[in-house]
């Protein structure tokens, strides 16, 4: 998060406590400054599974997904959504101890 957004998110939580904003337009400030979630190619999923040092398969157990849907990653026949390519963001910006 920059600086202009850590200054916004103050602000709002400022104006929350004194009422001048309510509990939905706060949360919209806390949504925004959320990181977005980037997409994956399957070379970024196959590197981030080799530099783990991890098979298909235990990859896909700590991502509680099926074998079959990594292998179709890796391949580009279909691509990580949802809560799995946020899982895969966060294991890839902070490692796999977070998840573990």
């Amino acid at each position: 998060m920059n600086s202009i957004q850590e200054t916004l998110n103050e602000m709002a939580k400022d104006l929350y406590s004194v009422s001048a904003i309510d509990k939905a337009t706060l949360m919209q400030f806390d949504r925004n400054s959320l990181p977005a979630v980037p997409d994956y190619t399957p070379s970024q999923i196959v590197s981030l599974r080799e530099k783990l040092g991890l098979t298909q398969a235990v990859f896909a157990a700590y991502l509680n997904v099926s074998d079959s849907a990594v292998k179709k990653w890796e391949q580009g026949a279909t691509k990580p959504k949802g809560a799995t390519l946020k899982l895969l963001s966060v294991v890839d910006r902070k490692g796999l101890d977070v998840i573990a």
